[in-house]
């Protein structure tokens, strides 16, 4: 009796407190939510996750937005319905017509839609296939491409969209606005890249399944099948745009050519080696490699862009094309027909990720193959010829890179190596190789720097800075020519209206000048000077400054090419003592007096010298910080060596190759000499005012510019580099805009030293050089 007692009170006890704890446990979650607490195996489609908080007003909120289904996973509440979920399961439970494939030309009317383009998926169930071996990835009846009627829709456009169509799109879970813009959708021509891109994608993730699914089961026709591809290729070319899509596309279309080789036929396979797991890539790869035949030079690209453990570097990326050219050429100059691999262990696995939520992997069998993609040798010989081309791109890429740049540049142009110039650009070096030969021949390679610029297809620009010099000295260097003036061994330019002077062969790559080099070319510059005085060249004149080149053992055979060039140009341009005194400032006292000989051998060198030369003799001497009262004693000295004969008069005609020298003229001379020393200084201020600068500090002003320009000039030459950004706050600190102040400095530093101080190339770039030539 005990025990029955016992045993009616633990009943009683478990009613009054387990049976209460739990029906409590119940009501926390609402007993009248509508909401579903359910465990799905696969949320794939997961549109956000959030921590749980179970309060009751939570859950009517989710009710009252009609957010149906749900799924506990440790702890979090993971949203993979949308809040429509109700009707989609209860509309397909009630259809269970068997939904089949709408071929193209097939009316379907949904809703007064039609529809007539087909290739979709139209019913309530897809028919489940019970082997085993497409069992993984689909078997539900259930795809999220199928069109059901049963569910309901809204009409509207195909440009509508809404939250329902999310990352992972299907035709049940939109809303029936969604359904309706994308039943207008296929009833339009499915051509505009504009509309939502995930109705493109829900289109074809009929078409990946039909492929696929029904076409790997021979369900299609090969015909149809081809149809089905022509449709993948031209929706990859309406959505080109979007990469997601293009990588889809194109990985169907390369599983497609592997499944039925003989109906499919991709005219250019590189177009779909897009990446390492390529699927065509891998396969051609692997089947050229079993075979034991080279590996072609299309391949040998691909392999070498999409290895995964190398990644091209700026300028092969930014030069796609010109990359790609000159990796052939090299690889097939290097390999010949191509590199042979002998085939490895490794078995080739084609595995293809589907874009479509209801297909779960695929598997794409073929011949027993090896797989030598993974193979580390063979590539690495593919990355030594990548980074020799990436390496000769890298200067015409940072130009590419420069703003306002072009492919089609002369600039550009040049830069490329000469195995990938096109065939324009050869075509134009060829005639300007044709013009320069006939420049030397005919007038010792002078020509007129417009004339330069028309055989680069461009007027001759109104100014030429230091870009323009250096572009006409690199195209003639690339045609095999050199030019004279060269702004970096001749330190002048070319005007625009002005000459140049060709000769062949050029300075080369190495070219480096000695000091002889300078002081020949100072002697040459004045010289020609001297020569200039009385208006007319004297071929006599010219010959003792050639003399001075061609009799000197110490240059070498470039120099002395590069010397008679720059006398020449010397010749044929108006005398200048601009820049001089720097260069002077390099010569040694022994250099000053040999250039001191040669100055009067050339005015003694056509018989005669009037006093506009000895004035030039004396400005020359005293330049070069010689005593310019030993003009005329050399000038004594030098016909004496000469054994002249010496006149009052000039000589007479039939006699022009007697030196004759005026003795007044040197009488007058000798006896003004103190006058001439007091007068030097003021003929050098009216002539050369640009060899009087002084040394200047941040507080003193430079002649030829205002305060402002002074001020910001002087702040630019603490550093040679300087970010635009910091140029662009020292010119507003003054009031100036950037490029005008650089324009105005430029100006500035040609007029004295011609040539320019600064450099914009984004970056503003002081040249010390001259900057420190400007102070003197």
């Amino acid at each position: 009796m005990g025990f029955w007692i016992f045993f009616a009170a633990l009943i009683v006890i478990y009613l009054l407190f387990f049976k209460k704890k739990k029906t409590s446990s119940i009501s926390r979650y609402g007993e009248n939510s509508a909401a579903k607490i359910t465990v799905s195996p696969t949320p794939h489609p997961v549109k956000s996750v959030k921590s749980v908080n179970t309060s009751s007003s939570q859950m009517q909120a989710l009710d009252d937005d009609e957010l149906a289904t749900f799924s506990l996973v440790n702890g979090l509440t993971v949203e993979f319905r949308s809040s429509h979920g109700q009707e989609t399961n209860s509309s397909t439970q009630r259809n269970r017509a068997p939904a089949r494939w709408i071929n193209p030309g097939e009316n379907v009317k949904i809703q007064n839609i039609v529809i007539n383009r087909g290739n979709f998926y139209f019913g309530g169930q897809i028919k489940a296939n019970l082997s085993a071996k497409y069992n993984k990835f689909y078997n539900d009846g259930s795809d999220v491409s199928l069109v059901n009627d049963a569910l309901s829709i809204q009409t509207t456009t195909k440009y509508y969209e809404d939250d329902s169509l999310g990352y992972w799109p299907s035709y049940s879970t939109l809303s029936p606005c969604g359904r309706g813009a994308y039943l207008d959708w296929l009833a339009s021509d499915r051509s505009d890249p504009t509309c939502p891109i995930g109705y493109a994608f829900i289109y074809f993730y009929g078409l990946e399944r039909r492929a696929l699914v029904d076409g790997k089961q021979k369900d299609i026709s090969d015909n149809d099948f081809r149809i089905l591809f022509e449709e993948v290729l031209r929706l990859r070319s309406v959505f080109q745009k979007n990469n997601s899509f293009q990588h889809y596309a194109t990985q169907l279309m390369e599983a497609m050519s592997l499944l039925r080789p003989n109906t499919i036929l991709i005219e250019n396979e590189n177009e779909y080696f897009a990446s390492g797991s390529s699927l065509l890539f891998k396969f051609r790869l692997a089947t050229i490699v079993a075979q034991e035949k080279p590996v072609p030079t299309e391949l040998a690209l691909a392999w070498v862009k999409y290895y995964t453990e190398y990644t091209l570097r700026t300028p092969a990326r930014r030069c796609a094309d010109e990359f790609a050219t000159l990796f052939k050429q090299r690889y097939a100059k290097k390999f010949g027909e191509g590199l042979v691999i002998k085939p490895n262990k490794t078995r080739l696995k084609l595995d293809y990720t589907p874009a479509s939520s209801s297909l779960r992997g695929i598997s794409i069998e073929l011949l027993d193959l090896p797989n030598p993609s993974v193979l580390r040798a063979p590539v690495q010989k593919l990355m030594q010829i990548a980074e020799s081309c990436t390496n000769d791109l890298d200067a015409y890429s940072r130009y590419l890179g420069k703003k306002d740049t072009s492919r089609n540049d002369i600039a550009a142009i040049m830069l490329l190596p000469n195995e990938i110039l096109t065939e324009s650009a050869g075509q134009m070096f060829t005639e300007f190789k044709s013009w320069a030969e006939g420049k030397t021949m005919e007038s010792s390679g002078l020509a007129t720097v417009a004339d330069f610029w028309s055989r680069l297809g461009m007027p001759v620009p109104d100014k030429l800075n230091k870009k323009e010099a250096e572009l006409m000295q690199n195209f003639a260097q690339r045609a095999g020519y050199g030019i004279a003036p060269d702004m970096r061994y001749h330190h002048f330019k070319p005007e625009p209206d002005g000459n140049v002077v060709l000769f062949a062969g050029g300075h080369g790559e190495f070219f480096s000048p000695s000091a002889e080099f300078i002081s020949v070319s100072v002697a040459l510059r004045l010289g020609a000077m001297l020569a200039q005085t009385d208006k007319s060249i004297d071929t006599s004149e010219q010959a003792a400054l050639e003399k001075t080149i061609d009799h000197n053992s110490a240059l070498s055979p470039e120099e002395k090419s590069s010397l008679h060039a720059y006398l020449i140009w010397r010749l044929n341009t108006p005398a200048s003592m601009a820049g001089l005194r720097g260069r002077i400032e390099k010569l040694t006292d022994n250099d000053k007096s040999v250039i001191g000989r040669v100055i009067v051998t050339v005015a003694c060198a056509d018989g005669k010298i009037d006093p506009a030369e000895i004035k030039q003799l004396e400005k020359i001497y005293a330049s070069l910080g010689m005593d310019s009262s030993a003009v005329t004693s050399d000038i004594h000295h030098m016909s004496t060596a000469e054994k002249t004969s010496l006149a009052a008069t000039p000589a007479a005609s039939g006699a022009d190759n007697v030196f004759s020298l005026n003795k007044h003229v040197l009488a007058r001379h000798e006896s003004d000499t103190k006058d001439v020393h007091q007068l030097l200084s003021t003929i050098f201020v009216e002539d050369e005012p640009e060899e009087m600068l002084q040394v200047v500090t941040s507080s003193q002003s430079v002649s030829g510019l205002d305060e402002a320009h002074n001020q910001l000039y002087q702040h630019l030459l603490v550093k040679e580099r300087w970010p635009r950004n910091e140029v662009a706050e020292l010119c507003q600190r003054f009031n100036l805009m950037v490029s005008g102040a650089i324009e105005t400095i430029n100006d500035w530093s040609y007029e004295q030293i011609d040539a320019p101080v600064l450099d914009d190339d984004d970056d503003i770039y002081v040249d010390l050089a001259i900057a420190q030539e400007l102070k003197g």
